[in-house]
């Protein structure tokens, strides 16, 4: 269109509602007339309190390992998304959340991407690991372990059981920033080319339960903080241990939260979401959330949450 008629058009005009449209045939909207509010007094979403259980996830695994192998899919995982609109990947507004199984004898083959990934294990024997640039890091029942963006990372089973974990990763805000790369191994397998006994980017339970005893209780809840943050600036990742009967309430906050149920069970009351969880399980937090925690016998949660984001940007608060 050009600029002569632009100057046509809204010149023409006589009233408001003949200079909305032709404001609109070329892409301009006046603040006092668009179509829905920009700003608002306080914090709103539409992501729900939502929780999944382990075992309906597992047991839908296993069904699914029956037709469906790493030889076909990408990863064989199960995303846990929110309903919002048709919304079927996005957990949280900047995470996403899976439960995810391999085989005895498989391999998920190597790629990298732009978005940083995290993983729970809940369920792995002996010969389950990742490699992650080269690097050799064992999956066992329990352990923590971090994939930063732009690593290469495939996972493995030399074991005789099915292995499963749960992935947290910020490929929503990777979306919303759209600075999205991905590829594949030209080889498929990378090389182990390092088997250390420790690294930063694996917390084993024999690195992370001396941490939680030696933090202090705070009515029966200890809470202490992983060392992530060198390696995923994007999210803040802690664990807390519940003694039994131990409850404790949060403020609500302008933070999205994922707690993955590590070890026990108890309650979680999420905003107007009230559900009992056990090992394995995710909870949901959506921004702007009050929630509380309980254990019914000892527990251990870990906790994964876009907090440092929202402080970067000076958008983080409490109310």
């Amino acid at each position: 269109m050009s600029t002569q008629t632009l100057t046509t058009d809204v010149d023409a005009a006589h009233s408001l509602d003949e200079l909305y449209p032709a404001l609109g045939a070329n892409l301009m909207t006046p603040g006092w007339h668009k179509k829905r509010p920009s700003l608002w007094r306080a914090p709103r979403t539409e992501f729900r309190p939502l929780h999944w259980r382990y075992a309906l996830g597992r047991a839908a695994l296993d069904q699914a390992g029956r037709w469906i192998g790493t030889d076909l899919a990408e990863r064989r995982n199960l995303l846990l998304y929110n309903p919002v609109g048709d919304n079927d990947y996005d957990t949280l507004r900047t995470l996403v959340v899976a439960y995810q199984m391999i085989k005895p004898g498989e391999h998920a083959r190597a790629h990298w991407h732009t978005p940083n990934a995290m993983r729970l294990i809940v369920d792995a024997g002996p010969g389950c690991y990742t490699v992650v640039n080269g690097v050799r890091l064992p999956m066992r029942t329990g352990d923590f372990l971090l994939t930063p963006g732009g690593c290469w990372h495939s996972h493995y089973n030399e074991g005789d059981a099915n292995a499963y974990w749960i992935d947290v990763l910020d490929v929503p805000l990777v979306h919303r920033l759209e600075p999205m790369f991905w590829e594949e191994h030209p080889d498929v397998a990378q090389q182990v080319v390092s088997d250390p006994a420790a690294h930063p980017f694996y917390f084993p339970p024999e690195r992370t339960q001396p941490l939680l005893a030696a933090a202090p209780a705070e009515r029966g809840v200890r809470r202490v903080v992983l060392d992530t943050a060198a390696h995923i600036p994007t999210v803040s990742v802690a664990l807390y241990e519940f003694s039994p009967s131990s409850r404790r309430e949060f403020v609500r906050n302008t933070a999205n939260r994922i707690f993955a149920a590590v070890a026990g069970s108890g309650r979680a009351r999420i905003g107007g979401l009230d559900t009992t969880w056990s090992r394995g399980d995710v909870l949901a937090v959506p921004s702007w959330t009050d929630y509380a925690l309980e254990a019914s016998d000892g527990a251990t949660l870990l906790e994964v949450s876009d907090e440092p984001v929202l402080r970067m940007l000076g958008f983080y608060r409490e109310g």
